[in-house]
């Protein structure tokens, strides 16, 4: 439905957006991940036609949305746009859903039944009359969430909706996201730092780096099967390790990293240079095999050089002559009496590596 074409954008000598190519379809929830500046907002901000592309086309079912001005109030009212902080007006709850309905010349009888009913699915039905600067935060933003709904937009754009709420008001947010989704049919393109809630919202992602898409894909293939290092990194595998390939045969390969061989399937032949990407929660924390140190197998000898608290978890970061990061229980951590110092093996099997050409950022 919305098709982007070699899509770029510059802010004076600044390039933010350089090149940016995808679709997303009819329907689906896609979520835009990326670092800080990665052009998240101003890629949303080109789709709602509030920004022009420096270079490229943007299209909404075949039509260029910003090659006809002509065209742009009816393109426009084919969307709705959330953003990171609530704007509202100094007036009624109920008067600022009902703004894009006014714009619209609808009728009073209908403006008040589809307040009514916007009111009653951001669970604030009761509402209408308060004053809305007045509410909190994550209540401004369900109104905000309300008045881009209520005008039934065919995409709903959010830039960011939930960055600054409490736990409570985001999964209440969410839970808005997904019924609309869901009971609308409506297309949701919304950008987000938290890479969890892309996990849990989103029918695919796209991660947006160096101004352009590194990768497209569903939130598994993104998370587990990272298109690159750059990727991998920063969806938040702290394991990559770089090495040569020793040997190939039959979707297996050997790795040498220097201080050990890595057992992995993958597609790369003997002498290319990879990296191997291995997430914390696939590697195993035993106790020392005593009498050996055992090399082969994806099983290493290592010591402990911290364990940091993370929630109800523990990192624990093991040097195995590389350092190799693990997350295990409290629980886990108690029974292998794991501190600094510790004697212990780290192991992982070779379906738990994936395998990118090394250089590939």
């Amino acid at each position: 439905m919305i098709e982007f074409e070699d899509v770029s954008k510059r802010f004076d000598d600044k390039a933010v957006l350089a090149g940016v190519t995808g679709r997303v379809e009819q329907g689906e929830i896609f979520a835009v991940i990326g670092p800080s500046g990665a052009g998240k907002s101003t890629l949303l901000r080109l789709v709602d036609l509030l920004d022009t592309p420096t270079g490229g086309a943007i299209r909404i079912d075949g039509t260029d949305i910003h090659a006809d001005k002509g065209q742009s109030l009816s393109i426009r009212r084919m969307m709705g746009m959330v953003f990171q902080k609530p704007a509202v007006f100094n007036t009624t709850v109920a008067e600022n859903i009902a703004v894009g309905l006014r714009f619209r010349a609808a009728d009073e009888r209908a403006i008040r039944e589809k307040v009514e009913d916007a009111l009653e699915i951001v669970g604030l039905a009761g509402y209408g009359e308060r004053r809305a600067r007045t509410l909190s935060g994550g209540e401004m933003q369900r109104v905000a969430l309300a008045r881009a709904m209520v005008i039934e937009p065919e995409v709903l754009l959010m830039d960011e909706p939930t960055a600054n709420l409490d736990p409570v008001s985001v999964e209440k947010i969410e839970d808005l996201v997904i019924r609309i989704n869901r009971d609308l049919g409506t297309t949701i393109v919304f950008s987000t730092h938290d890479m969890y809630q892309g996990q849990r919202l989103a029918h695919r992602i796209g991660v947006l780096m160096d101004g352009a898409f590194a990768q497209v894909g569903t939130p598994r293939e993104v998370f587990t099967l990272p298109a690159s290092r750059n990727v991998a990194r920063f969806v938040g595998i702290e394991n990559v390790v770089d090495g040569v390939v020793v040997a190939a045969e039959d979707g297996m390969s050997a790795v040498d990293i220097g201080s050990a061989r890595i057992r992995t399937r993958s597609p790369f032949s003997r002498g290319e240079r990879v990296s191997l990407c291995i997430r914390s929660e696939d590697i195993r924390i035993a106790p020392a095999i005593r009498g050996r140190r055992v090399f082969d197998g994806n099983i290493l000898p290592g010591t402990v050089t911290s364990v940091v608290p993370r929630g109800p978890f523990s990192r624990v970061t093991v040097d195995c002559g590389f350092p190799l990061s693990s997350v295990l229980s409290w629980k886990a951590v108690e029974d292998l009496d794991l501190r600094e110092g510790s004697q212990v093996t780290a192991s992982f099997t070779a379906a738990s590596v994936h395998v990118v050409r090394a250089g590939e950022d």
